[in-house]
């Protein structure tokens, strides 16, 4: 896979873009947004997606496979870090000359000239950034916005506004949201992750705070993750004025107090801010997605929408998709579909999931993501699900960008349970649908996990489903 190169300057007119893999969850929205702005569009990737067949009935030709002939007379090229090193576009494109910009430049290049929202944190962002933009668009503040999930009650990641606040969800995997010149930017948290890019924790933390820096108005910090409250000490320290920084959670000196927080099924809470308290209930369930929905207030009162107004534009959003997103039941087994890939993520996903499935048992599917994060943490993606799932199906590794390290595999996590009945290691998907099937029961949620294509095993799943219960003369 190739290094993020930031160094390429980005020209002032991008002519015709070509992207590199331009079926991705961040690439397309991107790709769309160009579009929006008048700028000529092609693509290349390896399969024919729902999200690429969107895009041509845009008008954006795309082309399946890569091939030094795909970028035409592009004046771009748009890639991402996971593209290999020998890939054939990009290496005509270094030939020809033609500039090659990361696609968190390209999408800064777009953000040039709007008032700034960039979301960042190991974990929620997407969430986060997906309220903020429900919520801009009840308030009628008509938003442009780049998410990495499809926005459930909207039906798309990315949209072109007419309004002056552009959000971002700020990817930082490889340093790329430090690209960015915003004017109110939220940390979510600051779990440590990624360490193969930046080395420690401590350059991790420290990308965090020169990501702070650079909002000209307002950071919105939690207080409940240690780091990321670290972060808003040395903010202050460094001398940005008090009113610069909102923090917010269940922490009793939070700026933005989440409190009384009920959750079944749905979640209800208050947040005290300034004096005063606000309630609503979300139409998501799980306590993240409270503290979550805090942060959201954070940020809409930071740019000066009316607090119980904000609370009741974030109640109305539905969700993202591949959030704990339901796929189908057969006879009583339901089938939910969550990205989790980092253990606080998984934690959080599987206790809303516990508050919701009642008597039943969940079952996940977990693909682990990157051979890096599973050696790493591989203790405590067992301790995640063995404290909250009934049993636990692990599948091979997704590397993304990565290759595979010697000894790496999913079976790192299985052995890490204390007690190992409760997880089973499968070398491969099939064996995995046969076996989650097989033991399932009526009110059990089977959940696949992972940032990976895991999703892609959920037909397979219901298909199976489907074909126990007829065996069964269910």
């Amino acid at each position: 896979m190739i290094k993020s190169d930031f160094s390429q300057q980005v020209p002032e007119h991008l002519g015709a873009v070509h992207f590199v893999g331009i079926g991705g969850a961040g690439m397309s929205g991107i790709a769309s947004l160009f579009v929006d702005a008048g700028q000529r569009v092609t693509g290349s990737d390896i399969r024919a997606t729902a999200t690429v067949e969107a895009l041509r009935k845009r008008g954006v030709e795309i082309t399946i496979g890569h091939d030094a002939v795909n970028i035409g007379s592009a004046d771009t090229l748009v890639v991402t870090g996971a593209i290999a090193e020998d890939n054939p576009e990009y290496l005509a494109a270094r030939q020809n000359g033609t500039p090659i910009i990361h696609r968190a430049q390209a999408l800064a290049w777009l953000t040039r000239n709007h008032r700034l929202v960039a979301v960042a944190g190991a974990h929620g962002k997407t969430t986060s950034t997906a309220m903020i933009v429900t919520a801009l668009l009840q308030l009628e503040a008509d938003p442009s916005f780049v998410n990495g999930g499809v926005i459930r009650s909207l039906g798309v990641s990315a949209a072109r506004g007419e309004g002056d606040i552009f959000v971002v969800e700020a990817d930082e995997s490889d340093g790329s949201f430090l690209l960015y010149e915003s004017a109110v930017a939220l940390i979510t948290n600051v779990d440590p992750d990624h360490l193969d890019h930046y080395g420690s924790d401590e350059a991790f933390e420290n990308a965090f705070v020169t990501f702070a820096q650079t909002a000209s108005e307002l950071v919105v910090v939690s207080l409940d993750d240690t780091r990321a409250g670290r972060i808003a000490s040395r903010l202050k320290a460094r001398g940005l004025s008090k009113q610069s920084i909102l923090t917010f959670g269940l922490d009793a000196e939070a700026d933005v107090r989440l409190h009384s927080v009920v959750s079944r099924g749905t979640v209800s809470f208050s947040v005290r801010y300034r004096g005063s308290d606000y309630a609503t209930t979300l139409a998501v369930a799980g306590l993240h997605n409270a503290v979550n929905a805090a942060g959201a207030f954070g940020v809409l009162v930071g740019l000066g929408f009316e607090p119980q107004a904000s609370l009741d534009a974030i109640a109305t959003f539905g969700g993202t998709e591949r959030r704990f997103e339901h796929r189908g039941t057969v006879t009583g087994v339901s089938v939910y579909d969550d990205f989790a890939h980092h253990p606080t993520e998984i934690h959080a996903a599987l206790s809303g999931a516990r508050g919701a499935v009642g008597e039943g048992r969940l079952i996940p599917i977990f693909q682990p993501h990157l051979y890096s994060r599973t050696r790493l943490m591989a203790g405590e993606f067992a301790s995640a699900f063995e404290q909250l799932a009934d049993h636990t199906i692990v599948v091979p590794v997704y590397g993304a960008r990565q290759d595979p390290e010697p000894g790496v595999t999913g079976k790192l996590i299985t052995d890490r349970f204390a007690d190992t009945s409760k997880a089973t290691y499968c070398s491969n998907w099939a064996d995995a649908v046969t076996y989650a099937a097989s033991i399932a029961q009526p009110g059990d949620f089977i959940v696949p996990m992972g940032g990976g294509d895991i999703y892609l095993i959920i037909p397979q799943l219901l298909d199976a489903l489907t074909r126990a219960a007829e065996r069964s003369g269910a």
